[in-house]
């Protein structure tokens, strides 16, 4: 067998896994237009259906914790089945689940189709990450991770930029005409993507051993139960499960409350300015996303848990500078980009502990089980800054919540030697 050194010196094995990265981040690229828009049509929804801000919080929580559950399943069926069949199914049924949305006309209607497309969501991003973890060694995790979440982050952007130029024509066309570009990634991430090296004529990767011990040649014969236990035997990587969990907690309350402050009572109005100032939160996250992944590698030379604690404290420190800017003050768009480009950065981190902490062979399984801690939190955090939102009479409060969940991450991190 070849070992990744020498895979790292052949031209033919180098274009090989670029291709497959590229191909995994273009389809990545358009998924978050099946899930991103939603903080963009609440106006509409409320004014149309007669929903309050705290209803549509549940909403998006019932999405986010079956993207959960989704995730703690669909990351050991990718160690066990591979994941490029996985991320195509799901960008495919996510597609159809928007357009059902997008005739909702209560709130069982919109919460149903909603919450199953949360299911078909978290079909892509571990089986994604399983795919290359195939491919690439320890040295370089931080930086491909960091491509990968470059692609995510990019695609709020383009999400943000589509549901703002849809948003005239009507909260239901933003669940109509982005998702289409979803489709188009899907196909060609089928016809590119190589799940593997062998499946180019290549010789696989060796496994390498984690802090949970176990290297095995197949996970093929253990049970459902013996891979997860790999992670949850291993203190130091639930440790980053929790410290993920308040770090997306921060992310999605960006994701999904700025655009309720930003756009005010002017949601509804083609010309609004505030609009586009939303999109320099994305923008932030995915600058910070490729950041801090090649930070993680070259600066802090693997160790992921010390880029982790610097960020998520700066992102602390600018969210709480955003919680006292009024809206309208030229100092929003820059401190939107970096609280996003801070908060969304540590990302790169987490993903590539999985593989550090558990083993290639178990990447999948842990993406999984760390995914499945991160959305459990992100759900409970829409529903909280809702109410809080309608009871203090000003959006500015979620800055200040998401503050404390990123001084929280940060703090567990800071029990991670790693």
């Amino acid at each position: 067998m070849t070992s990744p050194s020498l895979h790292s010196v052949s031209p033919e094995f180098s274009t090989a896994r670029l291709r497959t990265l590229m191909a995994v981040m273009f389809c990545y690229l358009f998924y978050y237009t099946g899930r991103q828009t939603f903080g963009f049509a609440i106006p509409g929804m409320m004014k149309e259906l007669g929903l309050t801000k705290t209803q549509l919080g549940w909403c998006g929580t019932a999405m986010l914790w079956c993207y959960a559950l989704g995730q703690a399943v669909n990351g050991q069926l990718a160690d066990r089945f591979g994941g490029k069949r996985m991320m195509t199914m799901g960008a495919c049924f996510s597609f159809v689940l928007n357009l059902v949305l997008s005739g909702a006309t209560s709130l069982t209607t919109l919460m149903v189709p909603w919450a199953v497309n949360g299911m078909a969501q978290s079909m892509g991003w571990a089986p994604g990450s399983r795919i290359l973890s195939n491919w690439w060694d320890k040295q370089h995790r931080g930086r491909v991770f960091g491509w990968y979440l470059f692609a995510a982050g990019s695609s709020s952007v383009l999400t943000y930029g589509l549901a703002a130029l849809v948003l005239p024509l009507g909260w239901r066309w933003i669940f109509r005409l982005p998702v289409i570009l979803l489709v188009v990634g899907a196909v060609v991430f089928w016809l590119v993507a190589r799940e593997r090296p062998s499946d180019s004529g290549f010789p696989d990767l060796e496994d390498e051993k984690g802090d949970s011990g176990m290297v095995v040649e197949s996970i093929a014969g253990l049970s459902i139960w013996q891979r997860y236990r790999v992670g949850l035997t291993c203190v130091p990587f639930l440790l980053g499960c929790f410290s993920i969990g308040f770090q997306n907690l921060a992310r999605y309350g960006l994701l999904v409350w700025v655009p309720v402050h930003l756009l005010g009572t002017d949601w509804d109005k083609g010309n609004s300015p505030m609009r586009w100032v939303a999109m320099a939160l994305p923008l932030g996250m995915a600058i910070g996303a490729v950041s801090a992944g090649w930070m993680s590698d070259r600066v802090f030379k693997g160790r992921r848990s010390s880029a982790i604690v610097i960020f998520l404290f700066l992102a602390a420190i600018f969210a709480g500078l955003t919680s006292q800017v009024p809206r309208e003050s030229h100092w929003s768009l820059p401190l939107l980009f970096l609280t996003g480009f801070f908060v969304y950065g540590p990302q790169s981190g987490y993903w590539a502990l999985c593989p550090d902490l558990l083993g290639r062979r178990f990447a999948g399984t842990g993406i999984g089980i760390m995914n499945f801690c991160a959305y459990l939190f992100a759900g409970l955090g829409e529903p909280l800054i809702g109410a809080l939102i309608e009871h203090a009479h000003t959006t500015s409060i979620a800055f200040t919540v998401i503050a404390v969940a990123c001084a929280a991450g940060a703090s567990l991190m800071l029990f991670v030697r790693r």
